[in-house]
């Protein structure tokens, strides 16, 4: 068998260190690549959505407590077929106190009663916004409560033919005398007692009580 060169051993060495060297190098860039990542960096630039992006960008399912805190319309009469509003000559006012006196101390709670005389069911607005209790004594007006109301709201009711109701939340009635301009005020002027006579006449829905209550105070 012949024998090489030394020339071809020469290149035959040659050409193996080069491929070792090149092996070497691939292994060592693989590895760094492994550990460094260097495309970390690249991802972590990336900027991600903030809170209110994400509000801005995607509809909101939760309810909205303004929303909630809105009154929801209040049914008319043209709203309930067959249920006309009541009628003046229909409808029957009256004022209801818990007492006919009150000792010294002792406030009085106001109420009113409403009653359909007619013989078909009504409608009636009974809110606070058309609500108005006054006490007198003779001329003078004492009190009313409009004066210092707060939130006034309405409210559809049927009125069933033949039927009376009564507030089911009565009024108190502090026993001073009330304006608009001294609703935030402690010391108003307070109403005589030793048996003075008062008189409640009330009004709801536009109609007013025929009559009035009287009440005592000790």
């Amino acid at each position: 068998m012949p024998r090489h060169s030394a020339a071809v051993y020469r290149r035959r060495r040659l050409v193996t260190l080069v491929a070792l060297i090149l092996l070497v190098a691939f292994i060592v860039t693989a590895v760094w690549l492994l550990v460094a990542r260097p495309w970390a960096s690249a991802t972590d630039a990336t900027p991600s959505p903030t809170p209110s992006a994400s509000a801005s960008s995607t509809p909101s399912t939760s309810p909205d407590p303004t929303a909630a805190e809105s009154p929801s319309p209040e049914p008319s009469a043209d709203e309930t077929p067959g249920i006309v509003a009541c009628r003046a000559q229909d409808v029957e006012v009256a004022a209801v106190t818990d007492a006919d006196s009150y000792q010294a101390g002792v406030l009085p709670k106001l109420s009113i009663s409403l009653t359909n005389r007619g013989s078909t069911d009504c409608a009636i607005d009974v809110g606070s916004t058309t609500q108005v209790l006054t006490v007198s004594s003779g001329s003078d007006v004492w009190w009313r409560s409009t004066d210092c109301q707060e939130n006034p709201s309405s409210m559809i009711a049927t009125l069933a033919a033949g039927a009376t109701v009564t507030s089911k939340v009565p009024v108190t009635w502090d026993r001073t005398r009330s304006s608009v301009e001294t609703c935030a005020q402690e010391n108003r002027p307070r109403a005589p007692g030793g048996g003075a006579s008062y008189h409640v006449a009330v009004e709801i829905g536009g109609f007013k009580g025929t009559t009035t209550a009287q009440i005592l105070l000790y």
